[in-house]
């Protein structure tokens, strides 16, 4: 699948100067110049793929998903729908690399023992330049600072920021940062859509 628009998948729009080599992209994407998307890889519909990203085959993008440029995604990562990537977010997939050309290396490479998948739940944001280390799972709607090195799981909702990234608060579905409501302890309220929410066990959710 080239570049030209003759060949682009059918609704999708892949600029003269992208390479689309994947079938399987969803209509309403938009696939700007310079980004590369490999054979193998899943993009979904209404998508945004900037310029100089690169989607490896392997990878997954869900619907409404936002790949800012330079974002590199590869295989074993999956992002769920409504995903936010920044410029220059980088994903690995390996917790031991090394080049499978290596000959003391190579048995490690013969199989796809080696591949360590991520997990990047609905509404999440992660900022520019961030580092997502392999394997890792990032809750619905957590919101990841720029620069930020994640080396653990974030859960649902958590913001985190740093290097090693650590929890700062928690944001709104709608991307703001949560304030304690007026009842004050674990309710938490946020400043735009007045949404609220509730801290149990750990884990925020919405109060009914």
């Amino acid at each position: 699948m080239s570049g030209a628009a003759d060949s682009a998948p059918v609704g999708v729009f892949v600029h003269e100067r992208a390479l689309c080599e994947s079938n399987d992209v969803g209509a309403g994407t938009r696939i700007w110049a310079f980004a590369h998307v490999m054979k193998g890889a899943r993009v979904g519909r209404d998508c945004n793929v900037g310029e100089g990203a690169f989607v490896e085959g392997g990878a997954v993008v869900g619907d409404g998903c936002t790949l800012k440029n330079g974002v590199l995604v590869w295989e074993g990562v999956t992002l769920s729908d409504g995903v936010f990537v920044g410029p220059g977010v980088l994903f690995t997939n390996d917790r031991a690399p090394r080049s499978p050309r290596l000959p003391e290396a190579s048995a490690r490479y013969g199989d796809k023992s080696w591949l360590a998948r991520t997990e990047v739940g609905r509404g999440a944001s992660i900022g520019a330049g961030a580092a997502i280390l392999p394997g890792l799972s990032i809750g619905a709607f957590a919101v990841i600072g720029a620069g930020a090195v994640v080396t653990r799981d974030v859960p649902e909702h958590a913001v985190v920021a740093g290097n090693p990234a650590r929890p700062l608060g928690h944001a709104c579905a709608c991307g703001l940062r949560l304030a304690r409501g007026a009842d004050g302890g674990d309710v938490r309220e946020c400043a735009s859509c007045r949404k609220r929410y509730v801290l149990r066990g750990g884990t925020l959710q919405p109060t009914t």
